[in-house]
């Protein structure tokens, strides 16, 4: 299972390179093992292209290094820090996807106008405040305004998307772009009719509940 596990990890990197949602060593990818609490996750500096699977980072929740060689991802402080508080989500992937960036760096919350973002985001995507790269404030920064999303933007810096696993994480990473994509496109027209309470929820629910086999 940990072997397929890093393999995951990996193929998640790979898809986020495919999308466009990072350049070379940008992001990150982890996984929280619900049974053990072992978190797997991407190490710092090094292309997915070029991971091998014993090149992935075992930890425990304190940070301590259970197996392997290499540094563990730069941002792993606020992994750790996110999977303690929250045993909900098992899996967080970091982009710098552009779209979804330039509301962070424009410190601006992204509405719901689409039906892809309630669908899979479940409302609107709010702005953690700034934090340096590896401070004990960013997964701070983050608990305190993620709630009940899948997705947060980091002010200046980029985005997190969280799943209950890796396919989900990554689902939520790429819609959300997509979403962000869409909503910069119609700003730049005009101004975006949002959904309102009750249409996110149906569309949320609907998805979550009914769409896919």
């Amino acid at each position: 299972m940990i072997l397929d596990i890093r393999k995951e990890l990996i193929n998640a990197g790979l898809r986020l390179a495919e999308y466009k949602l990072i350049t070379l060593t940008g992001g990150n990818v982890s996984y929280r093992n619900p049974d053990t609490n072992i978190v797997a996750i991407t190490p710092s500096g090094i292309e997915y292209k070029d991971l091998e699977a014993d090149d992935i980072v075992l930890l425990d929740l304190d940070g301590n290094v259970v197996e392997g060689k290499r540094k563990p991802s730069s941002d792993t402080i606020a992994h750790l820090q996110i999977y303690r508080e929250r045993k909900d989500i098992h899996s967080i992937i970091h982009t710098h996807s552009p779209y979804a960036s330039c509301f962070a760096i424009l410190n601006e919350k992204v509405l719901v106008a689409q039906t892809t973002m309630a669908n899979e985001i479940g409302g609107e995507v709010v702005v953690a405040e700034y934090a340096p790269v590896g401070s004990d404030d960013f997964g701070l920064n983050v608990l305190k305004v993620l709630g009940d999303k899948k997705a947060i933007l980091l002010k200046n810096h980029g985005v997190l998307a969280f799943g209950k696993d890796i396919k989900h994480a990554l689902t939520a990473a790429v819609m959300f772009e997509d979403t962000c994509k869409v909503y910069y496109l119609a700003k730049s027209i005009g101004q975006p009719v949002l959904l309102n309470e009750k249409q996110i929820e149906d569309a949320n629910y609907i998805f979550q509940n009914i769409y896919g086999q």
